[in-house]
């Protein structure tokens, strides 16, 4: 069946050169036999992955040299719509010579933004993100398969939003944080809900355990008990070293406004912090200096001792300050 007779009209237009090539003419597609993966001296996986919502699915061949984990060759067989078999494609050809750990951090937006033809027009239209989901839980059933563990393994986190791979942690500390009341207010400023719009409510191309709208009035009742998180708050009290990544930032930024921004400020420069990371039995704190203290001799050494100082004083003792 030609693309045509798939898609016309204005919907056409939502999709980029890349995937109506790739439609009707797949790079990957094929299989791998035990012969030829052998040929290769690799070990050879064969995944399936299917998406019951919308009947699709995708087998992953991977030819993985034992001794160095990489994939030295990757192809699919789609069983499903057009959008299926791009997805599956870029997926695969995306694999290619990357070790099996490599290939499991690619993600579904790595799909998608890989179909564009230009960085700001997407690929495919929102309803068909679920395609490019399914392709990258195909890379983690074939990863499990490998490694010989469960394919959830590798999932660290709850996932709300699959199309943008939103998490309940960052949604709930979002929420909070920004005083959300809509579900447009989550979507502009995580994404979620933007795309095939599952996770919004029931009734989608999907179920879900949870749902925006269910974040939405979980938050809604914690205001009205008096326990929610506002953005215009102060900074979280409470123990540091168990505060959330989003807390630590706060509290680490109220103690510079309030002990050292001041100090910087008046010598014509200031600093801003970069990242924080937990490193062993220690809370690394990745900071830049900004204006005269950029080129300051004293800010590697007297400032910088003061800055960790400070911040163990008020904050932990396990904080170390790291200048970038």
């Amino acid at each position: 069946m030609g693309i045509d007779s798939l898609i016309g009209g204005t919907i056409w237009d939502e999709y980029s050169d890349k995937v109506t090539n790739l439609m009707n003419n797949p790079q990957n597609m094929g299989e791998i036999t035990e012969e030829e993966a052998n040929e290769m001296g690799a070990k050879l996986i064969v995944a399936d992955f299917g998406a019951e919502s919308c009947g699709d699915a995708v087998r992953l061949y991977w030819a993985v040299n034992p001794e160095t984990d990489k994939i030295v060759s990757s192809k699919f067989k789609s069983f499903g719509c057009g959008t299926a078999i791009a997805s599956s494609d870029t997926m695969a050809e995306l694999c290619k010579d990357k070790t099996v750990d490599e290939a499991v951090k690619i993600t579904n937006i790595d799909v998608e933004l890989a179909m564009r033809d230009n960085p700001d027009t997407p690929a495919v239209p929102p309803q068909k993100m679920h395609c490019s989901v399914m392709a990258y839980d195909v890379i983690k059933k074939a990863a499990a398969q490998y490694k010989g563990v469960d394919m959830e393994s590798f999932e660290e986190e709850v996932i709300v939003c699959e199309c943008a791979r939103v998490t309940l942690s960052t949604l709930q500390e979002v929420i909070r944080l920004n005083d959300l009341t809509t579900i447009e207010q989550i979507t502009d400023y995580t994404k979620a809900g933007a795309f095939c719009k599952s996770c919004i409510r029931p009734g989608g191309h999907e179920e879900k355990e949870i749902y925006l709208e269910d974040l939405l009035s979980d938050y809604e009742k914690e205001k009205l008990a008096g326990k929610a998180s506002l953005g215009n708050s102060d900074a979280p009290s409470g123990d540091f070293d168990t505060m959330t990544i989003v807390q630590r930032i706060k509290a680490v930024d109220k103690v510079i406004d309030d002990n050292i921004r001041a100090m910087l400020v008046a010598d014509g420069g200031d600093m801003e912090i970069l990242d924080i990371k937990e490193n062993g039995e220690n809370v690394d704190i990745y900071v830049r200096y900004l204006g005269a203290c950029s080129g300051c001799a004293s800010s590697g050494t007297d400032t910088l001792y003061a800055i960790e100082n400070t911040l163990r004083d008020k904050l932990s003792q396990s904080i170390r300050v790291l200048p970038l």
